[in-house]
């Protein structure tokens, strides 16, 4: 099943997506969206991560990154393995309607697998794909921050603030991040997103 979507390369750029088992909806509530944001600029300050864009959304999270040491699947590995302990911490100990629905679906999770014995938050693999092009680089960070517009949660990309789209447009952002170049656009199918940052 991960075939295909291994890490081959350490040192080079990568889409990524991680995603709660069973597509379970974590991330409707801010204080989980928040452990996302406060673990990637813990990474950024202190693992070595170089962050070229991102979104959360109810339910699984895209990245695109790099690893300075060219160890990029550990410092995934690190990211998962603590946002998981620290949000099914917040889950048990902090009020949560959904608490006993939520960790019976975690706990299920790991009956398929021995690795984890208690529960299980994100789904294995990362869905890896190499960006081997400026042109690709752009169509993946285009189709992240179009994320929350296609959900309906906003209408314009840069008004979601949990998504790097605000660094690309106004320079702003909860994450401070590595900016890509200028946009690669083709301009018979310009995106509304590339056409909304003038370039």
């Amino acid at each position: 099943m991960k075939e295909g979507y291994i890490i081959r390369d350490q040192s080079k750029v990568h889409f990524i997506t991680a995603t709660v088992v069973d597509w379970i909806d974590v991330f409707t509530r801010k204080s989980y969206k928040e452990c996302i944001i406060e673990s990637l600029d813990f990474c950024i300050k202190n693992k070595g991560m170089i962050l070229y864009g991102y979104v959360i959304m109810s339910n699984h999270i895209h990245l695109i990154l790099q690893a300075k040491d060219e160890n990029l699947s550990n410092l995934i590995r690190d990211f998962k393995k603590f946002t998981a302990k620290t949000i099914l911490d917040k889950i048990q100990n902090e009020p949560e309607s959904r608490k006993d629905w939520m960790l019976e679906r975690f706990k299920l999770a790991t009956k398929s697998h021995k690795r984890n014995k208690n529960y299980q938050f994100w789904q294995y693999g990362n869905h890896a794909e190499e960006i081997y092009s400026a042109k690709f680089l752009w169509s993946k960070l285009d189709y992240i921050h179009l994320n929350p517009v296609r959900a309906g949660i906003v209408a314009k990309a840069s008004d979601y603030i949990y998504s790097s789209a605000c660094n690309y447009v106004h320079d702003e952002s909860l994450l401070q991040l590595q900016k890509a170049e200028n946009p690669i656009i083709d301009v018979l199918k310009q995106s509304a997103f590339t056409k909304s940052m003038r370039w």
